[in-house]
């Protein structure tokens, strides 16, 4: 589901802290709260004119999802996999199609391995999370100024007032890895 957010309500909070503080002595509170298995893209729109009505789509390891572009700077596209997916690298393609187009105008596909995001617990999943921006294609990686300008956006959203119909505002910010890149 393209654009679908892992929001964790209260009670996972209070797990996650109680988790934090008791290190761990019950699993059963901490194992696999906020870890999601996926492949993300941070599409940087810029350049790219209007994309009202825009699809976008991700797929790796057979399978594939594909929805309506948010109209924003960054936009996180994601694909949710199966628990335990093969992590060895394998292509994942991204595309992107205007509205009323029948073939995409960005149709892009690199090879990673997925990688391992502990939940601290011993538990977790397997995510990556990768860019396209219009100057260097599809990457393996976010660059630091993609990351920055996601979250810049994020917290704009957090505090701006209501949007209007042309609008979407943005997801809350994504899990991040250890070392510190969004998970997807």
């Amino acid at each position: 589901m393209i654009g679908r957010v892992n929001r964790l309500g209260p009670a996972a909070g209070a797990a996650a802290l109680l988790t934090g503080l008791s290190g761990c002595a019950d699993p059963e509170l901490c194992a696999g709260w906020g870890v999601v298995t996926e492949v993300g893209v941070y599409f940087v729109q810029d350049g790219y004119g209007d994309l009202a009505g825009a699809s976008a789509e991700v797929c790796t390891r057979g399978e594939c999802d594909k929805g309506p572009l948010r109209r924003e700077g960054v936009s996180r596209v994601f694909l949710t996999l199966p628990e335990d997916p093969d992590p060895d690298a394998a292509p994942v393609r991204f595309r992107v199609t205007r509205k009323g187009a029948t073939t995409p105008f960005i149709d892009a596909s690199v090879e990673v391995k997925l990688l391992r995001q502990s939940d601290g617990c011993g538990g977790g999943g397997y995510s990556r999370a990768l860019a396209f921006t219009k100057e260097d294609g599809l990457l393996k990686s976010v660059p630091k100024a993609v990351s920055a300008a996601w979250m810049k956006q994020v917290r704009g959203a957090a505090t701006a007032p209501p949007t209007d119909a042309t609008t979407t505002p943005s997801p809350r910010p994504p899990a991040r890895t250890a070392a510190g890149t969004p998970t997807g």
